[in-house]
């Protein structure tokens, strides 16, 4: 991995253990930082760059959680070293960025991830499953926030410099739903936002796709964690518990006219990343063929959030 980053911490590393896979080292360009946070975390080793990392033949895939604008820069020199990628979103700082990035990855023939990891949840899987039934007719609408207060007045997350606010950062989830249940590109937006000292900390947009369908956008750093999500059909509707890092528990709940509301559970890893890191294992290992690839899904996103970034101005 790249980086000693705080999610690497906190989500990767716990879920990659969870997972069964094995983190070979970390690089960093503080040597002393990369040897304590590798002997820290139980990853076998520390090296002093990223080049180090690249260069390791014991390395399969390679995860990438640096500052966003570092995202295409090292993903790149990463799959033109043969190594499998996992990319922290957002996956490219603009939709013409991301435009370059995969083409190197179509001509490398190596999986690409962004790592939206909640595709790869028994949570979504089960969404799925309920869309393609018909449960709730054709699907019209999605409502998606995603929240949370940002105390740290000093946050990468705050800095223009690198490519941070509230809708690269949050607002991604609920457009990388949208690109993957609606099928096609977004046409349309109108945004309002609530703009700090550099960049928008919060954000409210309408997203139109094809065939009349929309998505209302809500996003920021400005109040307590929200990730309501709501999928409204001309049959009923769905309403997903903690849809972009599902916890056991986390439930998917129908709702139809007339009937009492079916609540399911279906989740059951203790952290949101195992199932992602199982498939590229599994990738790695020549048991499946690579899912929910950055080539699939990615400049969807990424062109959605050009389109509300410019309609937010």
């Amino acid at each position: 991995m790249l980086g000693t980053a705080g999610i690497a911490r906190s989500r990767f590393l716990p879920a990659l253990a969870e997972a069964g896979g094995e983190a070979v080292v970390v690089g960093s360009r503080d040597g002393a930082r990369a040897a304590e946070f590798a002997a820290a975390h139980g990853v076998a080793r520390g090296v002093t760059s990223y080049e180090a990392v690249l260069a390791d033949p014991a390395v399969q895939a390679v995860y990438v959680p640096l500052p966003n604008p570092l995202h295409a820069e090292w993903a790149v020199a990463a799959l033109e070293a043969g190594k499998a990628v996992l990319c922290e979103k957002p996956l490219c700082v603009d939709a013409d960025q991301a435009r370059r990035l995969l083409a190197v990855a179509e001509r490398a023939a190596l999986p690409l991830w962004e790592a939206f990891v909640f595709p790869f949840t028994a949570q979504h899987r089960r969404l799925v499953e309920l869309l393609a039934g018909g449960a709730i007719g054709e699907l019209r609408e999605i409502s998606g926030a995603f929240h949370f207060l940002l105390r740290r007045t000093e946050d990468i997350r705050l800095s223009a410099a690198t490519a941070g606010g509230a809708l690269a950062d949050v607002g991604c989830y609920p457009l990388r739903l949208a690109a993957e249940l609606f099928g096609g590109p977004a046409l349309t937006a109108a945004a309002s936002a609530v703009r700090g000292a550099e960049v928008e900390t919060e954000l409210a947009a309408l997203v139109d796709y094809p065939d009349d369908r929309r998505l209302l956008l809500s996003c920021g750093f400005r109040r307590s964690a929200d990730t309501t999500t709501v999928l409204s059909g001309t049959e009923g509707t769905i309403h997903l518990e903690d849809p972009y890092h599902p916890r056991p528990g986390s439930s998917v709940e129908l709702r139809r006219p007339g009937a009492d509301p079916v609540v399911e559970r279906p989740t059951r890893d203790q952290h949101s990343f195992t199932a992602a890191l199982r498939h590229v294992g599994a990738v790695l290992a020549g048991e499946e063929a690579p899912r929910h690839t950055a080539l699939e899904s990615s400049l969807p996103v990424a062109e959605a959030i050009d389109l509300v970034r410019a309609a937010a101005r």
